[in-house]
């Protein structure tokens, strides 16, 4: 019996780690001269003693980390002790119900997480190492905005996540009380909300649990079953990172305890920093209250006057449907400034619907394109919300990001991320400033590709493009394709059919049926893109005026090369180094198949993608021009009727700068070759 209690005290006593005496502490604000955190980014510590992780600035990111690691296992053994945390925390939008972007508890190998990016990565993660497993970090985040690409369930819920910002369980904010009745919780609402993280070593679950008081419900909002001995290492950083995206939030911590092996220190709402913005003495608000009221009134005397004498179109008015909005609204004198009045020197290039300039912002040092939509642009007020509710909630690493947006009397701006290297279009026709070998064009078809699924299949709602084409496709600083200009797109929900709508394109890119019905589908997306491909593979415009006429249409021009054996004949010439004979010869074929006048003939986005990708073969009986005499079945039955197939001309219609149409269509027949020789003809 001896023995044993011997051994009992000497497996207790070791199995406690060797600096557990320290691995506890608490703060109650953190305005003592003494608090040791360690913040970098643009976390600071305010004059209240409050913790602010981000401030109302967009794409920054905040952490706060414990200085010091925390031994998080045995050095003998590799299980996890247990821990537990308590945190206060507060999240100020910068547009009430409006987050951005949110912010995390996390346990990290690194206080600095020097890789880590803002807005939906939360300060953790970036674009490449999410989903590895030498991340080895743990995280709870408490995240304000839906992002599609992690699978969020809304833009207020709580998750908990490891190596990864896809969380492994997640549940829309509330709490319980008492009675075990679920409350609904709002997380950008401004008021402090006390949060609790614990871990069990014995049993492997992770509960979190959040409060509006500072007491902890019996029942925590989620419980998670997950054994964090292969994610932790021995030695850990516990704190904070908060980010900020589009849309920007202050987020703040006002207390915060944690302790390993045991039950953190429970802290006192009342004891803690007042929130931003208000006082806990009610005598002293009610005396700021009327101070406040004094002056607003007098304020509000002055500036009524002033706004008498002044001219109504310098000030900026923002309407009702401004506000529902979702990126972030810059003031009209700001991109003023950072394009420098608009000056020619700052033009990037003009088109249809406008002139795109380059801005500056000072602080941080950011440039950005900014599209200044012309007065007698027909794309009104109606196109640019369109372009404004489309793409604002858009996330793909393939899609131009549309930072924000601005209008001012008849101003109508949008703020976009800076594509360095310009429009593809630029690298392909007439004489271009430098040739892209296949290896870049075959990356950027594949980045096009990928984004147009997304607009498809994988955001919420089916987003038809409507202007696939070369001039569209954006070069990032690594020549990554990024598919924007989102003006004409048209959106619907999955499992709906799009109503029909007025015909707008570029010519050579129009599918034939969305000419005759008005209905834009995403087959028709698939038709702009089969042109892309020939594009890019070819290096030509798909309707050229300077060759003969049986070459005025490129689709044409490749698929005489194809029945005659001579596809390789139609690749572009200048393109120096070698390239892969069968990525050419896919994405020639893989052109004219989306192509085809027959709309049920062409692959959908996810089929491209899988062929692009390697993970599929085209259609069987698919073979190589020269490899036998004759073409009998497979693919030329496949686009049995590419070159005949006919549809309806339009009676009237107007073509806009850079070959863009406005169609209204009565119903006489001809053929696709004889409708843009006369539309060129027209021009």
């Amino acid at each position: 019996m001896a023995i044993f209690l011997v051994l009992l005290f000497f497996f207790t006593f070791f199995s406690i780690p060797a600096s557990s005496q320290l691995d506890a502490f608490t703060y109650n604000g953190f305005g003592d001269p003494k608090t040791n955190i360690s913040l970098n980014g643009v976390a600071l510590i305010d004059n209240n003693g409050i913790l602010q992780l981000t401030n109302e600035t967009s794409r920054l990111l905040g952490h706060a980390f414990y200085p010091s690691p925390i031994q998080f296992k045995n050095s003998t053994s590799n299980t996890v002790f247990s821990f537990s945390t308590c945190f206060v925390f507060s999240i100020h939008p910068e547009y009430p119900k409006l987050g951005g972007h949110g912010l995390a508890f996390t346990i990290a190998p690194s206080k600095e997480l020097q890789s880590a990016l803002p807005s939906q990565y939360l300060g953790l993660l970036n674009s490449s190492n999410g989903g590895n497993s030498s991340n080895h970090l743990f995280a709870v985040e408490f995240d304000t905005v839906q992002d599609f690409e992690f699978g969020d369930i809304n833009d207020n819920h709580v998750g908990i996540d490891a190596n990864t910002l896809k969380s492994n369980v997640s549940a829309a904010a509330a709490y319980f009380s008492d009675d075990s009745v679920k409350n609904d919780l709002n997380l950008k609402g401004g008021k402090p909300i006390m949060a609790w993280v614990e871990y069990d070593s014995v049993t492997n679950f992770v509960n979190v649990t959040l409060s509006m008081s500072s007491s902890k419900p019996k029942t925590p909002l989620l419980s998670y079953q997950m054994d964090l001995s292969p994610i932790l290492l021995e030695n850990m950083y516990v704190g904070f990172s908060a980010s900020t995206g589009l849309l920007a939030s202050s987020h703040y911590i006002l207390g915060w305890s944690f302790k390993m092996m045991g039950e953190s220190q429970s802290l006192d709402l009342d004891s803690l920093p007042s929130i931003p913005g208000t006082s806990n003495n009610k005598h002293t608000s009610l005396i700021v209250g009327l101070s406040v009221a004094v002056f607003v009134f007098i304020l509000i005397s002055i500036l009524f006057t002033i706004f008498v004498v002044r001219k109504i179109k310098n000030a900026e008015v923002i309407e009702s449907w401004e506000l529902e909005i979702v990126p972030h609204r810059y003031k009209y004198q700001e991109l003023k400034q950072a394009t420098r009045g608009f000056k020619d020197s700052e033009l990037l290039g003009f088109g249809g619907f406008g002139r795109v300039y380059r801005g500056t912002f000072p602080n941080p040092k950011t440039q950005v394109a900014v599209k200044r939509i012309s007065h007698d642009s027909k794309q009104g007020v109606r196109e640019f919300v369109s372009e404004i509710s489309s793409i604002g909630r858009l996330r793909h690493r393939n899609l131009v990001q549309l930072q924000g947006w601005c209008r001012r009397g008849g101003d109508l701006l949008l703020v976009y991320d800076f594509m360095p290297n310009g429009s593809l279009d630029k690298f392909l026709f007439d004489e271009p400033k430098c040739v892209l070998n296949w290896e870049q064009r075959f990356k950027i078809i594949k980045g096009v590709a990928s984004g147009l699924l997304y607009l498809h299949e994988g955001y919420e709602q089916v987003v038809i493009h409507r202007d696939v084409k070369a001039s569209n496709v954006l070069l990032d600083g690594e020549m990554n394709g990024r598919l924007g200009d989102f003006g004409l797109a048209k959106l619907y929900d999955h499992g709906s059919n799009p109503g029909t709508t007025r015909v707008v394109g570029t010519l050579g890119y129009l599918a034939p049926e969305f000419s005759r019905t008005g209905r834009p589908t995403t087959s028709s997306d698939v038709f702009a893109f089969g042109t892309l491909l020939l594009e890019v593979a070819c290096g030509r415009r798909p309707v050229e005026y300077k060759t003969g006429p049986e070459d005025v249409v490129l689709a044409d021009y490749v698929w005489t090369k194809w029945k005659e054996g001579r596809i390789f004949d139609v690749v572009d010439q200048r393109m120096k180094g070698e390239f892969d004979h069968n990525e050419v010869l896919m994405v020639l074929k893989l052109g004219l198949m989306c192509s085809s006048n027959e709309q049920l003939a062409r692959p959908s986005m996810r089929q491209i993608v899988s062929y692009l990708e390697g993970e599929s073969e085209l259609p069987e009986g698919l073979r190589a021009p020269g490899d036998c005499g004759d073409h009998k079945g497979g693919f030329e039955d496949y686009l049995h009727s590419f070159a005949s197939s006919s549809f309806e001309k339009t009676s009237s219609y107007t073509v806009l700068e850079s070959g863009d149409v406005d169609r209204s269509f009565p119903s006489f027949s001809t053929s696709p070759l004889t409708l843009l020789r006369g539309v060129g003809e027209a021009r």
